[in-house]
Order: C-alpha cells, then sequence, then structure tokens
C-alpha cells in the first residue's frame, strides 16, 4: 500500500549555522576564520591517503588552496561545514550536506574528511550524527551517503551508521582519470527514531570507559533498539 503523502511539503534548506554536539561543533565554513587550519589538515603527513576518494587533492601551496576555499566557503551546495574537536578546540575535519533538494526531501552527507584527531573516535561518529539528526529535524525524508564501490573503509563506515545499501551506479563518473562505480546508501525517515535512540546511547559518555573506549558497540545498540 503506498504512502498517503497528500499534505506533504517542500522542506526547509539547511542553513549556516553551527550545530552543537557533546564531543564536536559543526561550523559553517568560514574562509577567513577556518582557512589556516583547513589548510594545515589537508597538508598533514598523512593527508595523501585522506584525499584518495575526494574529487580534489591535496594542496601544494597555501596559494593553491584558496580557490577552493573561497568557492568551498561561498557554497550553497555543497554546503561546506568544519569539523572541531571540542576537547581541542581544534579543527579536525570538514563535510558537506550536498545534492540538497527540498522539493523531494533528498540530502547527502558528502565530501568527508576527517582528520586523525576525530578519525574511528567518537567524535567523528557523532559528526556524522549531527548531519543526520539536523535534516530529519527539517523534516527530510532521506538521508544518503555515496561513495566509490572501490571505497571499503567508506562503505564499511556506512553500513556501522546504519545506513542501508540499495546498489551499484556502474560507470557513473569519472573521477581522478578513474572510471567510479558508486555505491549507494540511505537512511529513511521511518528508520531514523530507532536509529537515532542506538546513537544516543553509544554517544552516552556512560558508555566508555576512563581510556575512552567503547564498552558496547554502535552495532549492539542498533540490534537492541531494532535499527
Amino acid at each position: 500500500m503506498s504512502e498517503n503523502l497528500q499534505d506533504w511539503k517542500p522542506r526547509p534548506r539547511p542553513e549556516r549555522t553551527a550545530i552543537e554536539g557533546r564531543y564536536v561543533r559543526l561550523e559553517p565554513l568560514d574562509a577567513a576564520k577556518h582557512g589556516s587550519a583547513l589548510f594545515e589538515m589537508a597538508t598533514a603527513q598523512d593527508a595523501e591517503g585522506r584525499f584518495r576518494w575526494l574529487f580534489d587533492t591535496k594542496p601544494a601551496t597555501r596559494a593553491d588552496f584558496q580557490p577552493w576555499l573561497d568557492k568551498s566557503a561561498a557554497s550553497e551546495d555543497p554546503l561546506f561545514f568544519v569539523v572541531i574537536d571540542k576537547a581541542s578546540g581544534k579543527i579536525a575535519g570538514r563535510q558537506t550536506l550536498m545534492r540538497i533538494d527540498p522539493t523531494y526531501g533528498v540530502i547527502e552527507i558528502g565530501n568527508i574528511y576527517w582528520s586523525g584527531i576525530v578519525a574511528r573516535k567518537p567524535a567523528a561518529t557523532e559528526a556524522q550524527f549531527l548531519f543526520a539528526r539536523y535534516a530529519f529535524d527539517l523534516g527530510y525524508r532521506r538521508y544518503e551517503w555515496k561513495c566509490n564501490n572501490r571505497n571499503e573503509p567508506s562503505k564499511r563506515a556506512a553500513e556501522r551508521f546504519g545506513f542501508k545499501f540499495e546498489g551499484i551506479f556502474r560507470q557513473h563518473m569519472v573521477v581522478k582519470g578513474e572510471n567510479r562505480d558508486t555505491a549507494w546508501y540511505a537512511i529513511i525517515d521511518k528508520e531514523w527514531p530507532a536509529l537515532k535512540q542506538a546513537y544516543d546511547a553509544w554517544l552516552d559518555p556512560a558508555n566508555f570507559d576512563a581510556k575512552g573506549q567503547q564498552k558496547r558497540r554502535l552495532e549492539d545498540f542498533r540490534a537492541e533498539f531494532g535499527a
């Protein structure tokens, strides 16, 4: 039986506003405020590997970085946010809300670069969670994650985060001179309440010991709450 959406109305576009979490704060990218720290992050020792699956490349100089910075700061879609690690106060990543479709309530997280300060830590999981919560609070029906089908870490992350795999778009793009088959994942609004419960439980400080190690996995809470 099809869902009755006679009263559906287009959703608001996401705003350039800070999003506060327990471990991170997401701030709209500001070229003057964030530029130097983003360049430092983009040229760190491990940066080359982190750019492997992104559309952009590691900048050679600060001057080379400025055009990307200016374009990203001005962009409405993708809408760039920086990830501030609240424990250190440092810029620890950047990510975007993109392919924003208010008419049908579809939005995507993408352009993710999480530095070693937050990668594979509660802060990175929360950075993704804050975007998802914001999108569904705005009334979006569908929140997407897409990646190169050869990007196994990204696919594992999507599945851990609770995105459902929906298929492969073959020969979807040409990126950096290579074919890209794109793996599509999504969370829809009906799935979000249970998934939010799982995130809230996993991110609770009580779920981590004195060394910051998790006591229970996010997947365990997802199973508990039926997500």
